[in-house]
């Protein structure tokens, strides 16, 4: 199968720097395996575009399955910490896709970045939220509509970089033609709905879509930095 994507990334309105890496920076296709992946760090001034950073390069060059190479990403960011305790909290999401040449996309999950399905018009959320409002949505105390708005929505339960080992999620999809996928991070959920999401990836090229949405999350405010990838699966 032929995959073209369009990568995005943007500070914001607010935010003096950017914590939010992707990877490819830069637009482009293939016919698999493709690996592209967003990360959105934390830790403060520069500690997050640190730990963001390591864990992409990491993920990126390691020739193993999505997610050993979310846990990869784990043990760079620790092991600089070790190189330099002054950085001890800093951490990232990660939210990662390998594209193989059959047609299956492979996604390794960690933290609140999410990755969609736009198939036949109809938008789907692939990766669960790794945060102390979904827990609460999972114990049944308050709905996922409650959980978009909730004062611990941004709280993380689960993020690389803070302990030795970490949970990855696995999802696994057989691709059509057709379909459109896209990696964010929260700084695009968090300012634009679903219903605006699937409106964007309704038309246009990858690319167009991808800046497409960032020109949404800034227009409603832009709070935080803004990563997408948007790729189609062509044929």
């Amino acid at each position: 199968m032929r995959y073209v994507w369009g990568s995005a990334t943007h500070q914001g309105m607010v935010r003096q720097n950017n914590e939010d890496s992707l990877f490819p920076e830069n637009s482009g296709e293939s016919e698999g395996p493709a690996v592209l992946i967003v990360a959105d760090g934390m830790g403060g001034h520069i500690a997050g575009e640190v730990a963001s950073r390591l864990a992409i390069n990491a993920a990126a060059s390691s020739p193993l399955d999505p997610d050993d190479r979310v846990a990869a990403a784990n043990r760079a960011i620790r092991e600089e910490v070790a190189r330099q305790p002054e950085l001890e909290g800093m951490g990232t999401t990660m939210t990662l896709v390998e594209l193989t040449t059959e047609g299956r996309a492979r996604f390794a999950h960690v933290g609140d970045s999410r990755a969609y399905l736009y198939r036949g018009g109809e938008l789907g959320q692939l990766t669960e939220d790794h945060t102390v409002a979904m827990e609460y949505v999972a114990l049944g105390q308050i709905s996922p509509d409650e959980a978009n708005d909730h004062p611990q929505s941004h709280m993380l339960t689960r993020c690389l970089g803070l302990t030795r080992f970490v949970n990855v999620d696995r999802i696994d999809v057989e691709l059509e033609p057709g379909d459109r996928m896209l990696l964010c991070s929260d700084g695009l959920n968090s300012m634009v709905p679903a219903d605006g999401i699937a409106k964007a990836l309704a038309n246009g090229t990858a690319d167009e879509a991808a800046w497409k949405l960032v020109e949404a999350a800034n227009k409603a405010g832009g709070h935080d930095n803004i990563s997408v990838i948007v790729i189609d699966a062509v044929d």
